[in-house]
């Protein structure tokens, strides 16, 4: 990333920034969604945006998620780049076939003639106390459908820099905001554009013992963990942020499990056919040869989300992840059950 004058911000405001930058930069951009104009959105990501660029490019719409997508898609297809937002993460189903029939099979379907240039930005997940239907972690849906990308940035300094790869990008990109953090904490973010490559993870920590793997809100809480390991037990924590699900930097999780030969892998999704199950799968292919031990998973539990009094039993933290790395440096395969 390149270095210039600084600015500490919320993931909120950076992802603000993003939006304000490719409006100013390209015309083609354009946003539409729920209450994105005069209301700024739900979380506020697009306030004063409709104000400085006109209602023609920032668009309020009515509650009706299907038209959103498709509206969005009409307007790729006419050579626009709309970012279309959906108010929180559980609706997009009312999406749906406008997303799998449409938004991520038209180009293929048109040989290419058509590609959907588009971004779905969504909050998800859980730790804001939501009601039902806002706290999904749906993930797994939309890496599993081809022709789409999935991004999930995970501070605001890498959100404002992939939010801007995904609108330059010539495929639909899925945009998954973790909304536990949207406020939770501010970084330096440079006042020149940037942007990050889609598909390329980042290691966080480098480390020896153990390969931490997460992603979205999760990563605070591995870095957490990761760094309760190291100073109450001298685990060395090689911690890496996904940043993508779809596509999905193999290569850095390869290499990484090949240098420290043991590896777990946290998401707040459900655990039966979640994204840590793509990462174990990858693992088995491209380095099973220098595991040490199983590759353990701390994730979300296969029931509905659970209302707010309930959710922090639901979702991974420092200590479960923790509990899981110690428990697979110690694993001993002359001791296993049989």
């Amino acid at each position: 990333m390149a270095e210039s004058t600084m600015h500490q911000l919320t993931m909120v405001e950076a992802l603000n920034l993003a939006l304000c930058e490719a409006l100013e930069h390209d015309p083609t951009v354009c946003l539409l969604g729920q209450d994105i104009g005069v209301n700024g959105g739900v979380f506020r990501v697009t306030k004063g945006l409709q104000e400085r660029f006109g209602r023609g490019r920032v668009m309020d719409t009515p509650l009706a998620e299907c038209g959103i997508v498709g509206a969005a898609v009409g307007m790729a297809i006419s050579g626009l780049r709309p970012v279309a937002e959906i108010q929180f993460s559980g609706f997009t189903m009312q999406a749906f076939d406008q997303i799998e029939q449409n938004m991520a099979r038209f180009r293929n379907r048109t040989r290419h003639r058509y590609p959907i240039r588009m971004v779905l930005r969504t909050p998800y997940g859980g730790g804001i106390r939501a009601v039902e239907h806002h706290s999904e972690s749906r993930e797994a849906y939309w890496a599993h459908t081809p022709g789409l990308k999935v991004v999930i940035p995970s501070s605001p300094r890498n959100a404002r820099a992939l939010l801007a790869a995904a609108i330059a990008d010539p495929d639909p990109v899925i945009f998954y905001e973790p909304k536990l953090i949207y406020r939770a904490f501010r970084e330096d973010v440079p006042d020149a554009p940037e942007t990050l490559p889609i598909g390329r993870a980042r290691i966080v920590l480098e480390g020896t013992d153990v390969t931490l793997i997460a992603y979205g809100a999760m990563l605070r809480r591995a870095r957490e963990a990761a760094d309760d390991l190291r100073d109450l037990d001298g685990t060395s924590v090689e911690l890496i942020d996904l940043l993508s699900i779809s596509p999905m930097d193999t290569q850095t999780i390869a290499e990484s499990v090949r240098r420290t030969g043991r590896c777990v892998v946290v998401h707040e999704g459900p655990r039966t056919c979640g994204i840590a199950a793509e990462v174990i799968a990858r693992i088995n292919e491209h380095a099973f040869e220098h595991l040490l031990a199983p590759v353990r998973r701390v994730t979300g539990f296969d029931v509905h989300f659970p209302y707010f009094q309930t959710e922090e039993h639901y979702l991974p933290d420092p200590d479960s992840i923790a509990r899981a790395v110690r428990e697979t440096i110690a694993w001993d395969p002359t001791h296993r059950p049989r």
